[in-house]
């Protein structure tokens, strides 16, 4: 060991910090970074044999992982357990140790290095506790000769620098292994879905309620029979609707689609049906309606409860007949298409109520289909919001990513607008993050927002449900599934009810979908009676 001629001037500690900061800028790999401080110690001032010491996971134990100047068999037998030998207790401690001559101290171990290998004058060993906010995470040691003009104070200090630079420089590369298992896992959803049944026609998820769902839908798809979807509004039916569509051998022809609640009923019908010329005022020209443009296809009426009855009653001629008459018009024309009809509505009691046809409820109830609420399908919140995340980075030119603990909060959210309030929620907060990772505070407050919209009194118990886990496979969510609006029998509301409604509502929190849930209702059947009832809730 010879000592460097700079090594007593305050000049080679600023050019060894100096560099030290450039070895770590160079590289986001800690190895040749850590290495080359290592090695600068021993060239400019004679701290030799450096080494960093970290814990490994399996084990627990120390062992050598960096260093300069030790063979491998030396950097093998440098292991240690916490609290054992000076390494042990530096780490243990998080309190730096100065040996100032190794053969007067019982507690140095010498066991990577052999002390038959070092001079035969005395030798010093120092070591220092590598931290991160305050916890150890591993060991910087050195060796040097005691007698040197340098003062073990200025190399105490100089070693505490260099741990906090290899600390930094440890903890990036933990950021980037962090990151780079979450881009893994992203990708791996990602993939996950893409192999998915339904994946080839744009429907994400692997719940078995949603996966039973695509079962069914892919069993008659080459019928030509009937289908009714079932379900909440949100819940994906018009690509149920075009999967049926695309996996019958009417794939080439047109896929057709018109939202019956959206059109006023005077236009409905010539919607649907088209019209003649001078059929009525405005009617400057012949219009072909949505039936006629959709044959040799599929048609799919959405919301098909909202139709009239009078219309109803043609449209069951379209389904008996397979013939249609535009408005104005006198001939019949001949059509070929395959209905696919959607509702979020109780059909059964809408024909109670004398408000749908119970022969076209037959005719369309050939092969319902339910499609599961959000809430219903275990797991695939994960893979939707990392779906919807990785296109709206790509829509608004963003890269960003979810921050922890927010999949957990989407997971156990009850998500009553379904996958259509997922994607919303998503974009939004792409847009509204000023970071690169979406905090759980922003995904609070968009829910908060939107719960004000979808249920303004219930704001309060929804944000104390964010972080509570929601029932999944064989909880009473699949149970709401299970006895969605469309299955469930029709019964009267009745002045008994009421005390049972309000206190199911006051042991909830005045949550109404968890109340619902506990009175065997869907959230519609209970709004239905607290109208009915006039209840102040």
């Amino acid at each position: 060991m010879t000592e460097p001629s700079m090594a007593s001037t305050p000049e080679a500690e600023l050019l060894v910090v100096q560099e030290a900061a450039k070895q770590i800028a160079r590289s986001a790999d800690p190895k040749p970074a850590i290495q080359g401080i290592l090695r600068i110690l021993s060239q400019l001032l004679g701290l030799n044999r450096g080494r960093v010491l970290l814990p490994k996971p399996e084990t627990g134990a120390l062992a050598i992982c960096y260093s300069y100047g030790l063979t491998e068999e030396e950097k093998t037998r440098g292991r240690y357990m916490i609290g054992e030998g000076i390494t042990g207790k530096v780490f243990q401690s998080g309190q730096l140790a100065l040996i100032q001559d190794i053969d007067e101290e019982p507690m140095y171990l010498a066991r990577a290095v052999d002390r038959s290998t070092l001079p035969n004058e005395a030798v010093s060993f120092i070591a220092v506790p590598i931290i991160i906010e305050e916890n150890p995470i591993g060991v910087l040691a050195v060796h040097r000769l005691r007698q040197r003009a340098r003062p073990f104070q200025r190399d105490l200090a100089l070693l505490q620098v260099l741990s906090t630079l290899i600390g930094q420089a440890l903890r990036v590369n933990e950021l980037v292994a962090e990151h780079t298992a979450n881009l893994m896992s992203e990708n791996q959803l990602l993939k996950n879905k893409l192999e998915s049944k339904g994946s080839r026609y744009g429907i994400m998820g692997q719940s078995p309620a949603l996966q039973q769902a695509i079962q069914q839908a892919l069993q008659v798809a080459d019928t030509g029979t009937t289908v009714l979807l079932l379900g909440e509004s949100g819940t994906g039916k018009e690509r149920f609707a075009r999967m049926q569509h695309l996996a019958s051998d009417r794939s080439e022809g047109p896929f057709v689609s018109i939202n019956c609640a959206a059109i006023p009923s005077t236009l409905i019908e010539s919607e649907l049906f088209g019209h003649e010329k001078g059929a009525f005022t405005g009617a400057s020209s012949m219009k072909r309606g949505k039936v006629e443009i959709a044959s040799n296809g599929t048609l799919f009426l959405d919301e098909i409860g909202d139709l009239d009855l009078e219309l109803q009653a043609k449209l069951l001629k379209v389904l008996e007949q397979k013939r249609i008459q535009r408005v104005g018009g006198s001939k019949e024309i001949a059509v070929d298409v395959r209905i696919v009809a959607a509702t979020h509505k109780n059909l059964q009691e809408a024909v109670n109520n004398n408000r749908f046809r119970l022969d076209l409820f037959y005719r369309l109830n050939i092969f319902p289909i339910r499609l599961p609420p959000l809430r219903a399908r275990q797991g695939d919140v994960n893979i939707l919001s990392q779906y919807f995340l990785h296109i709206a980075n790509q829509e608004y030119e963003r890269e960003v990513r979810f921050g922890a603990g927010v999949v957990e909060i989407l997971d156990g959210y009850p998500w009553p607008g379904n996958i259509r309030q997922l994607e919303n929620l998503v974009k939004r907060s792409v847009l509204m993050c000023t970071e690169k990772t979406i905090s759980q505070d922003l995904i609070k407050q968009i829910l908060v927002e939107e719960e004000g919209i979808n249920s303004p009194e219930n704001v309060s118990a929804s944000i104390s449900m964010l972080s509570s886990p929601q029932p999944v496979s064989g909880t009473s969510a699949e149970n709401d599934f299970n006895s969605v609006d469309n299955i469930r029998p029709y019964s009267k509301v009745t002045e008994d009810e009421t005390q049972q409604i309000m206190d199911a509502i006051t042991h909830h929190h005045g949550n109404k979908t968890r109340a619902a849930m506990s009175l065997n209702m869907t959230p519609r059947q209970l709004r239905y009676r607290i109208k009915k009832l006039n209840l102040d809730v």
